[in-house]
């Protein structure tokens, strides 16, 4: 198990950018950078024992300060939707930053994705590194300064574990997430391979794409996966313009650990992943915008539902939503947050 720390390039002020390369005993590989703590490459085997990037992302560093739809990024202080970007909070109303039809998205127009990180490798043989990174009290209008760790890992039985932690001098909503977008084939549609969920209701949106309140069955309905199916098998029955999931499923029952929220299989290459999680939610994506204008790595352009996300979170817009889990950080408490990709081939 190795790290091997290269330059990646420097930013528009002139710090330098690394790019971290993580190997296990096995051969898998997961490049990141400390530029939005990004996943760039996560090369796993096939059932024939082919390694394969199956993340989609860049070759270069000006590509990912050009602007993208988060590939492979660590998102915060709030992952997803917090509606017309406004909270309250005890007796204060916070307005943050507006960078998604009328709501705030990701963080805002400066996340946690478009910082740059500190970052160290882990002592000894353990093939990890530890991101950290000061959000500042009126970071994109939240309150409090914000510490924050993320520890990526790669372990000898090839998962990828994040650990996450924050710690606040001022109450503030956090919710943190990794943003990868997964094809196990490489290039190409990801409609054909199978998902489950383990949840059997999901948080039905508005127009704006912000949760009504309502836990909805899933039985019967487009966002059935509690048992192994094709992402695109019923994509045709969804609404909305581009098509596609873009939806939060609610978790089944959580006993405060970690516990399934997905499996992946690809048919045609075996590549299989399990995903493990504390968080009570996770966010199906299927690159519904992508549109062929942006091009990745290999050349490869990605055109619409050429990656999916998981990202493992509390509840979009939770911080409006009383009936939700809640998302505030108090001073004295830490935010613990993991996440485990564990990948096989059959």
């Amino acid at each position: 198990m190795t790290v091997h720390t290269a330059l990646f390039g420097g930013m528009p002020d002139g710090r330098p950018v690394h790019l971290f390369t993580l190997t296990n005993a096995n051969g898998l590989i997961a490049r990141i950078t400390n530029f939005g703590t990004t996943i760039t490459e996560l090369h796993v085997p096939d059932r024939a024992g082919r390694l394969g990037d199956v993340v989609l992302g860049f070759d270069n560093l000006a590509q990912y300060l050009g602007g993208h739809p988060y590939f492979g990024c660590t998102i915060g202080r709030v992952a997803n939707r917090i509606a017309r970007g406004r909270f309250t909070l005890g007796d204060e109303v916070y307005t943050l930053a507006i960078n998604n039809g009328p709501n705030h998205l990701h963080g805002g127009v400066m996340g946690f994705d478009k910082m740059l990180w500190q970052a160290e490798p882990l002592p000894g043989t353990v093939a990890g590194v530890r991101f950290t990174h000061r959000s500042p009290d009126g970071d994109e209008g939240y309150p409090g300064q914000l510490d924050l760790a993320v520890v990526m890992t790669l372990t000898d039985d090839n998962a990828l574990v994040i650990d996450y932690t924050a710690t606040t001098d001022r109450a503030t909503p956090v919710n943190l997430t990794n943003h990868t977008y997964f094809n196990f084939v490489g290039e190409g549609e990801i409609l054909g391979h199978q998902l489950m969920l383990a949840a059997d209701r999901y948080t039905p949106t508005d127009d704006a794409t912000i949760p009504t309140g309502e836990l909805r069955p899933v039985r019967g309905t487009p966002f059935d996966f509690t048992v192994p199916r094709p992402i695109g098998a019923r994509l045709g029955e969804l609404t909305g313009e581009p098509r596609g999931y873009d939806h939060n499923f609610v978790l089944n029952v959580r006993n405060g650990g970690r516990a399934v929220a997905a499996g992946v299989f690809e048919p045609v290459t075996g590549r299989a992943m399990e995903v493990t999680t504390t968080q009570p939610g996770v966010q199906l994506y299927t690159g519904n915008f992508l549109d062929g204008t942006l091009t990745g790595k290999r050349g490869v352009t990605y055109r619409q539902y050429a990656g999916f996300t998981l990202e493992t979170q509390h509840f979009p817009d939770s911080v409006n939503q009383q009936s939700f889990p809640s998302t505030i950080l108090h001073p004295g408490d830490t935010y613990r947050q993991m996440t485990v990709y564990q990948f096989s081939a059959r």
